[in-house]
């Protein structure tokens, strides 16, 4: 998985149509708006922020900025396929980008839109919308919001075996424990925590802190989900059969 930050001006275009076979390919926008063609026909969405739209395997897509304006999105390919070596211009990346099919590829029924405020909500000691799982990205991405009230601690330590996840601030500040070391995260800033990693996280302001998680591959968005209806003593359990360890 890749998370990448672009800034677009006004006007500018994006790539021709085209497809991708082995992963998913998804858009978060930040500031501004982001035109995003999608399916057979090409048909356009418009994101603002807070909205995220993701092209799973075989959906035809492109995107650009049609407005007069600036805009700011994060892109993620899950898994990256060579992507980063495709952006920073190494020679024969091996990046798996294909040409529109014949048939249009699948229907744009198969995108994923989700606007701010939509998604599953998820209430705990926290408030979690998951925004895309598994289900909808070929089990490659799972993207949710996260808020965390005032002085309220997060999971227990844990890791994962399989998943990377990547923590985008959107507003406050987090306390990040990474393998035993503290990390103050405000907003802007990204943490990456790959599989094997223990880690934690709280929100020791007095204010509402809420990040954005990217999980690949997805999974952990189901044990949060479960999490919240099951009984504290069954979470470790639960935990193991979606790839989330509890380090207790």
């Amino acid at each position: 998985m890749i998370v990448s930050v672009f800034r677009y001006g006004p006007g500018r275009d994006g790539p021709e149509p085209h497809v991708h076979h082995l992963h998913t390919d998804a858009f978060y926008v930040l500031e501004g708006t982001l035109e995003l063609p999608l399916g057979p026909e090409l048909q356009p969405v418009y994101a603002e922020p807070g909205t995220l739209v993701a092209a799973p395997p075989n959906l035809a897509h492109t995107f650009r900025n049609s407005s007069n304006a600036h805009t700011t999105f994060l892109n993620i390919h899950a898994p990256s396929v060579h992507f980063g070596d495709e952006i920073r211009g190494i020679p024969n990346s091996q990046f798996e980008q294909y040409p529109v099919p014949e048939d249009g590829g699948r229907p744009f029924a198969d995108g994923i839109v989700s606007r701010p405020g939509d998604g599953e909500r998820l209430e705990d000691r926290s408030t979690t919308i998951v925004k895309t799982a598994g289900e909808r990205t070929d089990g490659h991405l799972a993207v949710y919001e996260t808020v965390l009230p005032p002085r309220a601690a997060g999971p227990p330590m844990h890791h994962h075996r399989r998943t990377a996840e990547v923590f985008y601030v959107l507003d406050g500040i987090f306390d990040f424990t990474l393998a035993g070391s503290s990390v103050i995260a405000e907003p802007h800033a990204c943490v990456y925590i790959p599989p094997g990693v223990v880690h934690t996280f709280a929100n020791d302001g007095d204010i509402d802190a809420r990040f954005l998680t990217i999980g690949g591959p997805a999974g952990v968005e189901a044990f949060i989900r479960e999490a919240v209806h099951a009984d504290r003593s069954a979470l470790a359990e639960l935990g193991r059969q979606h790839d989330t360890y509890l380090d207790t």
